[in-house]
């Protein structure tokens, strides 16, 4: 009997001592996403001074950079898989190697984009907008497209450190590029201090210099910094392997393809509701704002997960360990988002209000925040348990999951109950509910079922 509770506690303190591991390294992860919510609500705020027009143009130009950076980040995801695996390993040359191909992708990536965002300014009366905002768009287009070569790099950095279990030095430097780029917007925007008054044109120069900045940084810290000395190369400009970057393809492809289908069912979902009219879609506005930054703690988590499994799983620990690292990331997914279902749910009104001013818009943003606190918990569940599978190198069966999820569920579900059933804003989020559910169900089978093989279920995901 005793020592049956003698290993029950064991357990316990085990599973506990996991839990806390994880939580500690997403603790910074999750303020570097919210400090970047922070910082695009500054910079509405701020254009949004300037006149409708401005703010209308930078809505413009930032929905045609959504979708290359948002694959971006899924591409370059591949980073973390490789170094939190390699590190668990103890393989010094194989992360050395991964940040040195790791870098010269994400700076690849970022020039292809920059291009193709370029190309496309000769093409921006076609997509449906104001005269005046499309004339306005391109000083501000031009900028934020030049700034995602900074920006990429940076990622591929942050995520290197992440993985090592550093998350603290770049959380400084972003936090430090968000203040950063408040302050330029206050003196390029508006022209203080004898700068020159830009308006939106200084926005995007804001965006740019910081940007550089922190990739400046992020590069003399891992030039300089004891704690990934040991983990860094000497010589990081040398010929690049194409085995190398075809494994880091292998793992980054499939996830930013995830990645995109979920973003482009949220947009999806946008569009659905403009077509419903200028308040459904002014009410899916204010919920989806209150929906996206709540969902900055559980992303914490989960990035965080993601180094954890990977390194377990580079260790070639038993299945035990990754079931307690998975455990308490499902545990803290469960918390989060029970307490924002119950904010969602009690105090949806009131956050409406503080969003918006009309009455019929608060009411129906209200209504539509009670389904998003409903699908809080499904939607937690998804990205931890996909990023738990990212971290264990399974990446292909979850983007198919994720189409079927998104495309095959949320967005046809949500079309027929807001058009067919005519419910109109809340038949859509109700979709998006079905889908995200959807996700988080298989998605966490398939963890626990994978972690459950441990590592001998490698070459089976490769």
């Amino acid at each position: 009997m005793s020592s049956s509770n003698h290993q029950e506690s064991s357990g316990s303190r085990s599973w506990l001592g996991e839990a806390r591991a994880t939580i500690l390294l997403a603790l910074p992860l999750m303020a570097g996403q919210v400090g970047q919510m922070l910082m695009a609500l500054a910079d509405t705020v701020m254009i949004g001074r300037v006149g409708v027009v401005p703010l209308a143009a930078s809505t413009f130009a930032n929905t045609l950079l959504m979708v290359p950076f948002m694959f971006g980040i899924g591409l370059l995801a591949c980073v973390s898989i490789r170094v939190s695996q390699g590190r668990g390993g103890k393989r010094h040359e194989d992360v050395k190697n991964v940040l040195r191909h790791g870098t010269w992708l994400s700076l690849a990536y970022g020039i292809c984009t920059m291009l193709l965002i370029l190309a496309l300014l000769p093409f921006l009366d076609r997509f449906g907008q104001a005269p005046e905002v499309v004339a306005e768009a391109p000083a501000y287009l031009i900028l934020c497209a030049i700034s995602m070569v900074p920006v990429m790099v940076s990622i591929g950095w942050k995520n290197f450190g992440n993985a090592l279990n550093q998350p603290w030095p770049p959380f400084y430097i972003q936090l430090s590029g968000v203040l950063c780029n408040i302050g330029l917007n206050w003196l390029l925007i508006y022209g203080h201090w004898g700068f020159p008054e830009l308006g939106l044109a200084g926005a995007g120069w804001a965006t740019l210099i910081s940007r550089c900045l922190v990739m400046l940084a992020l590069l003399l810290w891992l030039k300089r910094a004891r704690s990934v000395k040991e983990w860094c190369p000497h010589h990081w400009w040398i010929r690049l392997s194409g085995g190398e970057l075809k494994k880091l393809l292998v793992l980054g492809v499939p996830v930013a393809f995830q990645m995109v289908c979920e973003v482009g069912a949220f947009a999806a979902a946008s569009l659905m509701a403009g077509r419903i009219g200028v308040e459904a879609l002014a009410a899916h506005q204010v919920a989806l704002t209150c929906a996206s930054t709540s969902f900055m703690i559980p992303l914490g988590v989960a990035m965080a997960i993601t180094v954890r499994m990977g390194e377990a799983f580079g260790e070639g620990q038993d299945p035990k360990k990754l079931h307690r690292i998975l455990t308490g990331g499902w545990f803290y997914g469960v918390v989060f988002t029970g307490a924002s279902m119950m904010v969602f749910i009690l105090c949806g009104h009131w956050l409406a209000g503080k969003i918006v001013l009309e009455p019929e818009v608060i009411d129906l943003a209200a209504k539509l925040l009670v389904i998003a606190g409903l699908f809080q918990l499904g939607d937690g569940l998804q990205v931890i348990s996909s990023s738990a599978l990212r971290g264990m190198g399974d990446v292909k069966l979850p983007a198919w999951l994720g189409v079927f999820s998104y495309w095959l569920v949320a967005v046809p579900l949500g079309a027929w109950l807001a058009f067919g059933r005519d419910l109109g804003a809340q038949g859509i989020w109700w979709g998006l509910a079905g889908g995200l559910s959807t996700a988080g169900g298989l998605l966490c089978v398939r963890a626990w079922r994978l972690a459950s093989a441990g590592p001998a279920a490698d070459a089976q995901s490769a």
